[in-house]
């Protein structure tokens, strides 16, 4: 098994500058590649992926689901495993993979934790261990079979947000899932810059607006307006 790990960025170069060796340095044998598909960013954050060994693409829309298609395009892997920018895997991920490919599953994620203490988040944190696409997300990486990916045609460029969801569904729909029970580290920024009701109601809201179907760019457009958020 060849895993290609994929990471979308826009202006990540603090935490690119950590998660590219830290792949490679729990890499175990069986990560093929790491491959950084940047939107444009005005930092170093290019610069520094390249110099750390990732394969660099630049992508031409500042949009994940149209970034990790790329990098899935280029990728030379059997398993495909979209990682953010701002998490942190842990250590044990290629034999986490290894062994729920070995169950059976198709695909699958993580639980998380928050880079904070904040009794709070640890409250939203402990929900993702429940099987419920409202405790699902990006943060918490995926992996998922090649194959698999490309029968479902990738993430839908359609959803300027929200393509996680998306994908998420038309997968479980056909496919075995696996919710891994470890945690892995997520970033607190978004709480830190906006309150904790601020970021809950403004979930809330793009999820009603994603089942009522309207279109991503109006749910992006009003995600944006109440949460400073890029």
């Amino acid at each position: 098994m060849q895993i290609s790990v994929i990471i979308p960025t826009l202006n990540e170069a603090e935490n690119i500058a950590w998660l590219v060796p830290f792949l490679f340095e729990n890499q175990s044998g069986s990560t093929l590649e790491v491959i950084v598909v940047d939107a444009q960013s005005a930092d170093d954050t290019v610069t520094i992926a390249s110099s750390l060994g990732a394969k660099v693409l630049q992508s031409s829309q500042r949009c994940r689901a149209a970034q990790m298609n790329l990098g899935a395009q280029a990728a030379k892997g059997d398993v495909l495993y979209f990682v953010h920018a701002d998490t942190k895997p842990l250590a044990s991920y290629v034999s986490d993979i290894e062994a729920s490919l070995a169950q059976g599953y198709d695909a699958g994620c993580y639980r998380y934790q928050f880079d904070s203490d904040r009794l709070i988040l640890k409250i939203n944190a402990f929900f993702t261990r429940f099987d419920r696409i409202y405790f699902r997300g990006g943060d918490q990486t995926l992996y998922v079979k090649r194959e698999v990916f490309e029968a479902l045609q990738g993430f839908d460029e359609y959803y300027t947000i929200m393509e996680d969801y998306d994908f998420l569904i038309r997968l479980r729909a056909n496919y075995r899932f696996h919710i891994m029970q470890k945690s892995i580290l997520v970033s607190a920024r978004k709480y830190d810059t906006n309150s904790w009701l601020r970021v809950q109601l403004a979930n809330l809201k793009a999820f009603r607006m994603f089942f009522a179907k309207k279109h991503p760019d109006e749910i992006r457009a009003t995600y944006k307006q109440m949460l400073d958020y890029r």
